[in-house]
Parts: C-alpha cells; sequence; structure tokens
C-alpha cells in the first residue's frame, strides 16, 4: 500500500486498461486522481466543450448519453476515452444515485498513451467497443481493420503554400480564401530550404510581437519543427506520434514530395467512421474532382473492411450505399434541376441488387417524365457516363447505360418497350426485362420507376409461358466436363483451370430468385432478401433458400478476393478465377457450391416444366 493511502483511497489498479501501467506510472496516477463524490443527478464534469479529465466509476452509477445513445456505467468502467483523444467532450455524464468517481487528467493520460504501448493498444480497443455497442458489430470490425490502413489513405488535407517573406495579414487573407486553418510555410532563404507551418493559433504570437502583423513575416511566427509520415506509415503510428509529440498535425510524403497534411481530428474521423468521412466527401462536393476523390476512395476502404473481417454482405450493402449518393451527387452536378426532378436516375443489375461491390461495369437508365424534353440531354448524359469512367466504373459491355436511347426514354416509350421484351421477337428482350427488374431509383422522380415496374407486372401476370422462356436462362451456361470436377476435388488442378465466379456460379441464383420473385410480385431486390421472402411464403423449401444464401454470399467473397488480388497484380478484373491459385478449402467450398446450384436449378425446372 502506498504510504498516507487508506484502501479506500487507494486507485484499483487492477481495472483494465490501468493495470498496464508501470509501477511508476502508477504511482504517479496515483499522486494525480483524486477521488470525488457526486450526488444523484449532479453532472460529472462540464459537459459539451473541452474535455480535461476521464472519469472512472468508483461506486454508484453514472448514465452517459452519446449521439442519441444512452449508457449505464457502473463500477470499473470510464466515462469515454474518445474525449481524452479528441480533446472535446462527445458525451453527457449524470449521476443517476451518489456516486463516487476517480478524477483523471487528460494530460496525463495522454503521456501514458504515448509512452506505453500495451496501455495504447487496450484503450483502442476499448474505444472500438464503445463504438460497436453504439452501433453494430460491424461497424467495430471496420474500425478496427482500419487501424492497419496506411496514412496515405485517409482523409488527408490539400497541402496549401505559401512564401515565408508574405506578412502575416496577407497569409490570414490566404487562409480565408481557401477557408483553411492552416498552411505550409516555404522558406527558400534558409540553408537548407526548409517546410514550416502556420495555423490560426500562431497568429496569438503575431499579435503580441512588437513588429505589426502587415509588416510581420510569417517566416518569424511559422513553426518549422515538422513531424513528418511516410505514406505507407499505419494510422495506429500516426495517432501515437501525435500523442508522443503533443501535435495535431503532421505532413504525410511521398520521399520528398507531400501528399497532404493529415489532421488529428480527421484521423479519428476515419478510424472510428470511415464509411461516414467518404459520405461527408460526398456531401461537400462541389465538383466533378470532388466527387472522384470520394468515388477513388471507396475501392480502398473495401479493401480495408476485407481485411478487417467484415462479412462479404455487409461489405456490398455499404458500397451500394456510397455509389448510390456518388451517382445521384453526380447527377445533381451535371443535370439542371428541373430534368432532375422530371426524370428519374436508375442503378439496375448488381449494383442495383446491392450486390456489386469493386467497380466492374455501369448498368443505369433514365426514365422521362412523359411530355417533358431537354435540348441538352444527350450531352448530360455523355458527360455523367464519361465522369464515371473517371471515377473507376468501367463502360457496360451490354451497353446498358444512359447513353444508349433504349436505356433513355419517356415513360410511355419504356412501356412499349418492356411489351416487346415480353412479346416480341427480339433475342435480348428476356435479359433486358430481367435487368430492369433489378432497378433502384437514386435521383429525381421515383414514382416513375413504380409506375414502369407496376406496368410490367401487370403484363407479366398468367403468362406462364414466359415465365418460363425467362426462367429457362438459369441452364444457359454450361458447367466443365466432368474431368474437371475430378481435378478439382483432388489435388490435380492445372494452371489452365479457371471457373466462372458469374456465369456457372452466382447467375443460376440470381436469375432464379428473380424470375420467381417475378411470378409472386415480390418488392425486394437483393437476392438474398428474395430468396428469404420465397421461403417464408413458402415458394421455395426453407432448407434450400438458406442453402442458396449462404452459396451467394461465399461466392460474392470469393469473387471479392480474386478481384482484389487481381487489382494489386495490375489485371483487369474479372468473373474468373484460376483454381490453382485457391487452397484446398476454397476448391471444397467451390464443389460443395456447384450441388446447390444443381439442385436449384432441378428445382427451377420442375416448377416451370423445363425440358
Amino acid at each position: 500500500m502506498l504510504a498516507g493511502v487508506t484502501v479506500s483511497q487507494l486507485f484499483p489498479f487492477q481495472t483494465a486498461p490501468f493495470h498496464a501501467l508501470s509501477s511508476t506510472e502508477q504511482a504517479r496516477l496515483q499522486d494525480a486522481a483524486k477521488l470525488v463524490e457526486h450526488s444523484a443527478g449532479e453532472p460529472l464534469g462540464a459537459g459539451a466543450g473541452a474535455a480535461s479529465q476521464l472519469w472512472l466509476v468508483h461506486t454508484g452509477h453514472v448514465q452517459r448519453e452519446e449521439e442519441g445513445h444512452v449508457h449505464v456505467l457502473e463500477a470499473g468502467e470510464t466515462t469515454g476515452w474518445r474525449a481524452v483523444l479528441t480533446g472535446r467532450n462527445h458525451a453527457s455524464c449524470t449521476a443517476l444515485d451518489a456516486v463516487n468517481a476517480w478524477e483523471l487528467p487528460r494530460d496525463l493520460l495522454l503521456v501514458f498513451l504515448a509512452d506505453n504501448t500495451r496501455f495504447a493498444g487496450l484503450v483502442f480497443a476499448d474505444i472500438s467497443g464503445d463504438l460497436a455497442s453504439d452501433t453494430q458489430a460491424d461497424h467495430d470490425r471496420e474500425m478496427m481493420s482500419l487501424m492497419l490502413v496506411r496514412v496515405k489513405d485517409a482523409y488527408l488535407q490539400k497541402p496549401l503554400f505559401v512564401d515565408a517573406d508574405m506578412d502575416v495579414v496577407s497569409v490570414c487573407r490566404f487562409l480565408a480564401d481557401h477557408k483553411a486553418t492552416h498552411t505550409l510555410v516555404r522558406d527558400t532563404q534558409a540553408v537548407p530550404q526548409r517546410i514550416g507551418m502556420f495555423t490560426t493559433t500562431d497568429l496569438r504570437d503575431a499579435l503580441l510581437n512588437s513588429i505589426a502583423p502587415s509588416a510581420l513575416p510569417v517566416r518569424a511566427v511559422a513553426r518549422f519543427d515538422l513531424i513528418s509520415l511516410p505514406a505507407d506509415a499505419e494510422l495506429f503510428d500516426a495517432l501515437l506520434i501525435m500523442l508522443r509529440h503533443r501535435v495535431h498535425r503532421v505532413l504525410v510524403q511521398d520521399g520528398e514530395q507531400i501528399l497532404g497534411v493529415l489532421s488529428q481530428l480527421d484521423l479519428m474521423s476515419f478510424m472510428s467512421n470511415h464509411s461516414h468521412l467518404i459520405t461527408l466527401q460526398v456531401e461537400q462536393a462541389h465538383t466533378v474532382e470532388d466527387l472522384r476523390r470520394a468515388a477513388l476512395a471507396v475501392d480502398d476502404s473495401v479493401k480495408a473492411l476485407q481485411r478487417g473481417g467484415m462479412r462479404v454482405e455487409v461489405i456490398s450493402r455499404l458500397v451500394s450505399e456510397l455509389n448510390g449518393q456518388i451517382f445521384a451527387k453526380l447527377w445533381s452536378l451535371l443535370a439542371p434541376p428541373e430534368l432532375v426532378q422530371r426524370s428519374c436516375l436508375l442503378v439496375m443489375g448488381s449494383e442495383g441488387r446491392s450486390e456489386q461491390i469493386l467497380k466492374t461495369d455501369q448498368d443505369n437508365a433514365l426514365l422521362i417524365q412523359d411530355g417533358y424534353h431537354h435540348p441538352s440531354l444527350v450531352q448530360i448524359t455523355e458527360q455523367f457516363s464519361a465522369a464515371l469512367l473517371t471515377f473507376g466504373y468501367p463502360p457496360c459491355p451490354g451497353n446498358i447505360m444512359v447513353t444508349n436511347p433504349i436505356w433513355r426514354q419517356h415513360l410511355a416509350e419504356f412501356r412499349s418497350s418492356v411489351g416487346q421484351w415480353l412479346y416480341g421477337g427480339d433475342p435480348e428482350g428476356k435479359m433486358n426485362l430481367a435487368i430492369f427488374l433489378d432497378a433502384r431509383a437514386l435521383a429525381g422522380d421515383a414514382s416513375l420507376l413504380e409506375q414502369a415496374r407496376s406496368y410490367t407486372v401487370q403484363l407479366v401476370r398468367g403468362s406462364d409461358s414466359f415465365l418460363a422462356r425467362m426462367a429457362s436462362a438459369v441452364d444457359q451456361f454450361t458447367e466443365p466436363a466432368t474431368g474437371f470436377w475430378g481435378r478439382l476435388s483432388s489435388l490435380q488442378v492445372k494452371d489452365a483451370d479457371t471457373f466462372d465466379l458469374k456465369k456457372i456460379g452466382t447467375f443460376p441464383i440470381v436469375h432464379g430468385a428473380r424470375v420467381m420473385a417475378l411470378e409472386h410480385k415480390l418488392d425486394a431486390l437483393g437476392t438474398a432478401d428474395r430468396l428469404k421472402a420465397l421461403a417464408q411464403l413458402q415458394f421455395l423449401p426453407a432448407p434450400l433458400a438458406r442453402d442458396l444464401v449462404e452459396t451467394l454470399h461465399m461466392l460474392m467473397g470469393l469473387k471479392l478476393r480474386n478481384n482484389l488480388r487481381q487489382r494489386s497484380l495490375g489485371e483487369p478484373l474479372s468473373n474468373l478465377v484460376q483454381l490453382s491459385s485457391l487452397g484446398t478449402l476454397d476448391r471444397d467450398q467451390l464443389k460443395d457450391a456447384l450441388a446447390i446450384i444443381r439442385q436449384f436449378k432441378l428445382h427451377i425446372k420442375l416448377r416451370y416444366r423445363l425440358p
């Protein structure tokens, strides 16, 4: 026991993460910690604003409210480490009964975080646990995976430069023009040349200087002892360095080139809610180029999430939401408000079903209100597709894009096209209709899509012959020869052996579920949702539906890993996987998946009386 300290006043060092402190650090904390009494209804701390301490509950109960979430804290729980890291309170904490709580000074905790790696690791794990309880376990996985993301993949503020000879007033005017709070200072007169930084905080020193700000060169008040990190450093390292050196910003460099500035606030935002950061970039985009940067960040986020173990179906929903926001924003940037309001921008195919992850193609369309015409419609749609190309979305091989007049029609014209697809002789009709059945509205008048979909369902009603012709497509791609599967089961896979994950894998599941959903007039768009709905309504055996959902997700995960591998090798993304690149477990799962798909094909053939 420490001299002069009673048992009741001894800090509970057995409580995580404080058990990771060294004996010297424990002694320092014991001297600095205060055990404070709080009555019921009394707040802990000053509420919103700057944070100067962390509270550890000793006895009693504390209610913490943060962004609409309410938690009751008991003995051994803290009021939140996030405030310690950011310097701002994000929650309000109130005693529910008589509470004794330890008041721990933030400055000392920051020292421990910077100097004690094990202690810091436990704290970051605690932060991730809080985030998971407030959202979902999948969001927790997202944060933990992003702890290993490279600094270059974070949100870097563009480097702004001024000359060291510029006076402080001119620099402040420069910051105001760029809506910035800091700028880099290039001092070419120094030997060797050097780079510094001037922030709005440094303005205080400038005002206290004996030289008037209009005559004071910025080099006199800028700081040139900057901390820099290589672009390949991990975010975890960046945060530790900020804490260790007591700085809020670091330079990110690729060799001698300065890529940008990483701030502590942006770093914390990135780590705690990366997908929301991309959303914020989309919302704040004022130009196509601004939006392009946000779009290019999506694939890097996918890689981090996949590496962190997030389930593929969750990744696909997240990416679908981000893509939808990007498409809608791009359309609003290019199309005048009247055109946006009197049309409906659609995505279709895997994007419409929320099953596309990495960018493989553009499947989009535009429905237009009858009687409305815009003289620049063709040029605007061409600009839209061209911009998506620069965002990394390849053109659709089947030309299913708004630039194609077939997929850019007035509602009455589109209804006529649907009729032709149903009853005409166009061999592409069945697949065009299938693609449209997966359409999802992103921007504009969504009632146009509802009317077109309702018209399609009415036309199909009672047309068993059309449903049968449409269902027959599940068997349009033949499986490999029997000997191929024998080699797959053994270890004798040839380098030339490939498997098409779409044609032979996911397509029969997707299309079969789509046809059955059309027959039974289901509103669900996602394949898994369609299968579950069919099973719930007893139109599909529940065990088969369950197996098909698991098979679909397994194939989607395999495709994602294969595409990430292709991208890392500089190869074009494709649905072909080289079997020699798969492990034994993947090959076994692939063989089991094909057996389930054959069972589903048989079910479809029997249901629609196919030969």
